[in-house]
């Protein structure tokens, strides 16, 4: 079972491509709202996240999806949100991985830009 709700990944995804097109500047409002939600969430929803964008970036299988929970709690070395927000391409991995272990991404943006 994944410990992060497909919302809060949805989330990320949103505030991940507004940062990554500079819509507000590197410093601006989309980063510090990604940091601080990134930051916000608990060990095991930070480990599912960056498990999820290992999934999208092809480091790991859906089926391996406990083996890199596992990892990304073993290997820890830097706060996540550091960690992800320097990943080239975030939001792009994180929908591959929603994708590829059957969450929906487009639904679950377009009901939190709706809400």
């Amino acid at each position: 079972m994944l410990e992060i709700s497909a919302d809060k990944i949805a989330f990320v995804v949103i505030r991940a491509r507004d940062y990554d097109q500079g819509l507000d500047g590197r410093g601006g409002r989309n980063a510090y709202e990604l940091r601080d939600f990134i930051a916000d969430l608990n060990d095991d929803e930070q480990a599912a996240l960056t498990a999820v964008m290992w999934i999208g970036r092809g480091t790991y299988e859906p089926e391996d999806l406990a083996e890199a929970v596992a990892t990304a709690r073993a290997e820890k070395t830097t706060p996540t949100e550091d960690y992800l927000m320097g990943e080239p391409q975030l939001a792009d991995h994180l929908e591959a991985g929603m994708e590829a272990l059957g969450l929906s991404p487009g639904d679950e943006a377009d009901n939190l830009l709706k809400g």
